[in-house]
């Protein structure tokens, strides 16, 4: 629905996330866990620098076969675009499709016309759209799909209800259960917080089993 202009004749193409859409990450989170850290840029560009992440199982056949018939894979990822290199390479060496490098659309993409708002993805979606005749979109987050301007239970929920018929149409998510847009929520997006005190909101958030 960010689409600016009409999509007759343009080529077709699929969207992805990047990270737990099509490269596992958990061995850098279990590393987290390890180590007693939370994520933090440095760790985290030193992860993607490895270039270690494994495909996530079914990615590479669906990616190969929508590439078969003419489909380009565009990547939109949060990723910053200084780790446009090493995510390409990441993905070649999985087998995943990449036309050229410019359908990595990483965090910090100018688009002309169209101002960034945070970690927010409207724009490069705008801009894929402007270019191609976008068939599917995947992703972890929410905010893979659509502009999460409240991040809170109830603003999330909201935008579940409102696009509830695109899921399993247009929009495919696949479960994440390691990390989220969802906990940030519990917490009030206060990462001033101390790391305790940001536990314990996230604990006080659980559904435990009776």
């Amino acid at each position: 629905e960010e689409r600016g202009n009409d999509a007759k004749g343009l080529k077709p193409a699929v969207v992805l996330d990047v990270d737990e859409t099509v490269l596992d990450n958990s061995p850098y989170q279990a590393r987290l866990v390890r180590d007693g850290k939370e994520y933090d840029e440095l760790t985290w560009d030193q992860w993607v620098a490895e270039k270690k992440a494994k495909a996530i199982p079914g990615v590479v056949d669906f990616a190969k076969a929508a590439n078969a018939k003419g489909v380009t894979l565009l990547y939109i990822s949060n990723r910053a675009v200084h780790l446009k290199d090493a995510t390409l390479a990441n993905l070649r060496e999985q087998g995943l499709p990449v036309a050229d490098d410019s359908v990595f659309l990483g965090l910090g993409t100018v688009v002309p016309g169209c101002e960034q708002n945070g970690s927010e993805k409207n724009c490069r979606r705008r801009l894929a759209g402007q270019k191609y005749r976008v068939l599917m979109q995947f992703g972890d987050q929410l905010g893979d799909f659509v502009e999460v301007t409240a991040n809170t239970n109830e603003g999330r929920d909201a935008l579940l209800q409102q696009y509830h018929d695109w899921f399993g149409e247009r929009w495919w998510m696949l479960p994440n259960p390691t990390y989220g847009g969802f906990e940030p929520a519990q917490f009030n997006n206060d990462y001033s917080q101390s790391r305790q005190v940001r536990h314990d909101a996230k604990r006080a958030a659980l559904d435990y089993a009776p």
